[in-house]
């Protein structure tokens, strides 16, 4: 019940921060939950506009709720606890280095910056090097283009088998044909751009996180730029 009382109190301080409603955002809710705007460093915007040949479709999110994200609250002294972390994969076409710059911290739209794995349902995971608090999941896949990659699944598990003994959860699903067989996801598609995927992880505790892509829209292999785990020491 505090975990939900926690999560709808973010939720209700992002939107008065949102509307510029700060002084009712720093009420004695926030002081005493000592909740502050998730700092992310942002790359530099790669394009401009939404894609000439965008159709409506419910099922991918419209690029102005991409873009327009509202602050995001979370506990101060909440860092990236992936910078620099361990990272391995499904695809066997990526060595440790490549797969380094998964969490280098680089994020910009370059060319140097992606990392390109090969094709189908595959994983890149994260060892956070121990037990972690974790409020938040930034991805960026490859924002040069307005593309949407298929197949986003981020789970978070106590162990680097993802079994089920080892209390595997999954926080975000658009997996809508299932076909990393981890069921169908309810989530929506969404526009790859500057801002990331934020993934609200809820105060999720785990020592590893695991991320599936399916391709894209543009591409039949998989990529990715950087992915951002926020959080801290799990007590």
């Amino acid at each position: 019940m505090n975990a939900i009382l926690h999560n709808h109190r973010c939720r209700r301080l992002s939107l008065l921060l949102a509307l510029g409603l700060a002084s009712l955002a720093g009420s004695s809710c926030s002081r005493a939950q000592n909740l502050v705007p998730l700092d992310i460093k942002l790359p530099a915007e790669a394009f401009k506009g939404t894609p000439s040949n965008e159709k409506p479709d419910p099922g991918i999110e419209p690029m102005s709720q991409t873009t327009n994200r509202p602050p995001f609250l979370a506990p101060a002294g909440v860092v990236n606890v992936a910078l620099h972390k361990k990272v391995t994969s499904s695809a066997t076409n990526a060595g440790p280095e490549e797969l380094a710059k998964i969490t280098d911290g680089e994020k910009q739209a370059d060319e140097e910056n992606i990392v390109m794995l090969r094709k189908g349902s595959q994983w890149v995971q994260i060892d956070l090097a121990g037990p972690q608090e974790i409020f938040a999941i930034v991805v960026w896949h490859n924002h040069a283009s307005a593309k949407v990659c298929h197949g986003v699944i981020v789970q978070v598990a106590d162990g680097p088998d993802f079994t089920p003994a080892q209390n595997v959860r999954t926080l975000f699903n658009n997996d809508v044909e299932n076909k990393a067989g981890l069921g169908v996801g309810k989530d929506r598609e969404y526009f790859e751009t500057f801002v990331g995927k934020l993934i609200d992880a809820k105060g999720a505790k785990a020592r590893y996180v695991r991320l599936y892509s399916n391709g894209s829209t543009s591409a039949s292999f998989n990529e990715y730029t950087e992915v951002e785990v926020y959080g801290r020491p799990a007590k």
